[in-house]
């Protein structure tokens, strides 16, 4: 019996000791493990903040049907997905709808508001109802162009019949209600050209016809602006304005919706810092011009150019 009684006692002790052991293996299992969780979790909140707190959530850009306004809104666009993971629709629309969209809030944003001249009629009108956050672009200009083997150089040129004649009385424009058109439509009362024509068409297809007349060295007049890829790809001029119908150099400004930096703070600090040149514009639009998507420019742009995007991301 008492032999019986020690094996006994000997095997409770061993067991005791077994579930001391295991105990102190979960023990040393569960820190080892909360300190995994919370070494994934350090790492889940640094991603989420490099992602940002808008991400996931949708934005909406307004733009016109411009190559410029292709291009820069197809370059924030890539910029507001890839790095804020955020969802970006867009909004193509002409000018009228495009201020009056971010005015009552159909639309968040838009990086194409030239200022002070071609698009300040729609400035006075929705002034109290958009947020402008200043220029995203410098050194613009807009007015009539032609090829420079056209032998004229002023606007006021244009009351020569022989030069009307040339182009059949007509200037090749685009959208209607574009500011460059409601422009030219003043230069036409202005400088007593009631005679003539404005070309309603699409900033497309005014470069087709530019594109046709320029290759068979044509005579033609159309509506331009700068930057434009345009100016790259053909030797062209502008008529000089004497009476300052076109105003001067111009900027390219960014305009949101009121509210918008509540909703989406990070998108609005992107679209606020966001800065480039005349020359980055232009190399977004030759590519596009050459046969890539808008959205393959964009992407190539932004991956060229890592450092000027992490200026606008900080």
């Amino acid at each position: 019996m008492k032999k019986h009684a020690l094996k006994l006692f000997t095997l409770a002790m061993v067991f005791t000791l077994v579930l001391a052991a295991c105990g102190g293996n979960n023990s040393n299992n569960n820190t080892a493990n909360n300190a995994n969780n919370s070494g994934s979790n350090t790492a889940t909140e640094d991603n989420n903040s490099a992602a940002g707190s808008d991400a996931g959530k949708t934005i909406k850009l307004a733009y016109v049907a411009w190559d410029s306004e292709i291009a820069s809104t197809n370059v924030i666009k890539t910029v507001l997905e890839t790095k804020l993971d955020m969802d970006v629709e867009l909004m193509q629309v002409d000018a009228g709808p495009m201020w009056s969209g971010i005015a009552n809030g159909s639309a968040d944003a838009m990086v194409a508001g030239w200022l002070p001249s071609t698009h300040q009629s729609y400035l006075d009108e929705y002034k109290d109802d958009v947020v402008d956050l200043g220029p995203n672009l410098d050194g613009t200009k807009t007015g009539l162009v032609v090829p420079t083997y056209m032998d004229i150089t002023s606007i006021e040129d244009l009351l020569n019949s022989e030069v009307g004649e040339q182009v059949d009385y007509t200037i090749t424009g685009i959208e209607p209600g574009a500011g460059i058109m409601m422009a030219t439509e003043t230069a036409l009362t202005e400088y007593g050209l009631e005679d003539w024509t404005l070309l309603e068409s699409s900033s497309a297809a005014m470069a087709k016809e530019l594109e046709s007349a320029y290759n068979d060295e044509e005579p033609i007049i159309v509506t331009g602006w700068t930057p434009h890829w345009k100016f790259a790809k053909f030797d062209l001029k502008y008529l000089e304005d004497p009476k300052g119908v076109y105003g001067g150099a111009e900027q390219i400004h960014t305009v949101v919706r009121k509210g918008l930096e509540e909703d989406l703070p990070q998108a609005y600090k992107v679209l606020d810092q966001f800065e480039w040149t005349p020359a980055d514009m232009e190399a977004v639009m030759i590519e596009i011009f050459d046969g890539a998507t808008p959205e393959d420019a964009a992407a190539n742009w932004v991956e060229a150019n890592e450092d000027k995007v992490n200026e606008w991301l900080k």
